[in-house]
C-alpha cells in the first residue's frame, strides 16, 4: 500500500475532481451530508470558517494498492484501511469522505479531511510525508499486502508537481552518492543540477543535526524524500566511499609497475643462464644492467631470447662435435 498525501486551498475543486469522476463511488462519510458534491463542498466550508486565517485547509490523500492486491480489497476493507491510516497519521475528529475510483488497474481511493477539525483546532501536516511511509508501511506488512520494491518502478513519467520534484532529488542524490567521497564532492555535483544542501545545526553547536535540500523553491528534508537519505545515513555512504577510494590508492601506490615486473623477470630469467654459461665471460645480464638498458632498450626480452637460442645452439654444436670425433 502506498500513500500521497497532500494539501490544497479549494474544497470546491478537490470535491467535484474526487466525487464527479466516472464510475467514483462514495464508501463513507463523516460530517457532511452524502446528497452531492455541492452539499459536501458547502458543510466542510461551513466548519472551515472556524480558522479562517488557515490558507490551506483541505486535507487529500490517496492510498493506493498493487493489482496483485485486488481480490483482497472489498469495498468495505478499503474503508477499514482508511481508518486505520488515519488514526496512524494523525488525522482524527474532524470531517471527510472515502471515495473509491476504479479508473486503473490498480485498487486505490481518495480520503478528503477537514484540516479543521470539530473543535476548530489546526490538523498538523508537518513531517506528512515521514508519517505517510511510516504508516503505509506498517499496515502493508500487517495485512500481507504486495509491497513494493522501492522508488525505482515509479513511473517518473506520470508525477507532476511536488512529486516530480521529489522523485528528481531522489535520483539527484543517489547519483551524487555513488562517486562523491565527501560533502564537499556531494555539494559540487548537486549544485551542478541546480541543487542547493542547507545544514540544520544543534542549538549553539556546530554539530550537524539534520539536512535539507532545496530546487526551484522546493525544499524538503532529506529524510521526507526518502528514509536513505537522512543526514546520518548519507555521511555513512560518503564514509564509505572515501574509505574505499583511499583503500584503492594505497594498492595502486604499493603495486609494481609492469615495467619493473618485466624488469624483474628478465633479471632472474639471465642470471640463471649467466651462472650456467661455460665461457664464464661477459653475460647478458651485465649487458642489461648497462645504463642504456636501465633507461629501456628498444626490446630487451628479443635480445635475451636471441642470446639464450644462441648459446643452446653453440653447446649443441660441441657436443655433436665431441661425438663424432670419438
Amino acid at each position: 500500500m502506498m500513500g500521497k498525501p497532500i494539501t490544497g486551498r479549494s474544497f470546491g475543486g478537490c470535491v467535484r475532481y474526487v466525487v464527479n469522476k466516472p464510475e467514483a463511488k462514495i464508501l463513507s462519510v463523516k460530517g457532511v451530508r452524502m446528497q452531492n458534491a455541492g452539499a459536501i463542498i458547502q458543510d466542510f466550508n461551513l466548519q472551515r470558517r472556524m480558522r479562517p486565517e488557515l490558507g490551506k485547509a483541505v486535507g487529500h490523500l490517496v492510498l493506493s494498492w498493487s493489482k496483485e492486491d485486488l481480490l483482497k480489497l472489498s469495498d468495505e476493507i478499503m474503508v477499514e484501511r482508511a481508518k486505520e491510516y488515519m488514526e496512524k497519521v494523525g488525522i482524527h475528529n474532524t470531517q471527510y469522505i472515502v471515495v473509491r475510483h476504479s479508473d486503473r488497474a490498480h485498487p486505490h481511493l481518495h480520503l478528503i479531511y477537514n484540516r479543521v477539525d470539530n473543535n476548530g483546532k489546526t490538523i498538523s501536516d508537518k513531517s506528512n510525508f515521514v508519517r505517510n511511509v511510516k504508516a503505509c508501511k506498517e499496515i502493508t506488512l500487517q495485512y500481507g499486502y504486495h509491497l513494493s520494491q522501492g522508488k525505482d518502478l515509479v513511473n517518473r513519467q506520470a508525477l507532476k508537481g511536488k512529486d516530480k520534484i521529489r522523485y528528481e532529488l531522489h535520483d539527484a542524490i543517489k547519483a551524487g552518492m555513488k562517486t562523491a567521497a565527501n560533502w564537499k564532492e556531494l555539494e559540487a555535483g548537486l549544485a551542478r543540477k541546480g541543487i542547493t544542501i542547507a545544514y540544520k545545526f544543534r542549538s549553539g553547536t556546530s554539530e550537524v543535526q539534520g539536512i535539507s535540500f532545496e530546487r526551484s523553491d522546493f525544499k524538503m528534508k532529506g529524510s521526507a524524500i526518502d528514509r536513505s537519505l537522512s543526514f546520518a545515513n548519507i555521511d555513512a555512504r560518503l564514509n564509505r566511499n572515501q574509505q574505499v577510494q583511499q583503500y584503492h590508492a594505497a594498492r595502486e601506490a604499493n603495486q609494481p609497475t609492469l615495467a619493473s615486473q618485466l624488469r624483474e623477470v628478465i633479471r632472474q630469467s639471465v642470471q640463471t643462464d649467466y651462472q650456467h654459461s661455460p665461457d664464464g665471460g661477459k653475460g647478458i645480464l651485465e649487458i642489461l644492467l648497462e645504463p642504456q638498458f636501465a633507461a629501456g632498450s628498444p626490446d630487451p626480452v628479443g635480445d635475451a631470447v636471441i642470446a639464450r637460442r644462441k648459446r643452446k645452439k653453440h653447446q649443441e654444436e660441441q657436443s655433436h662435435s665431441q661425438s663424432i670425433s670419438r
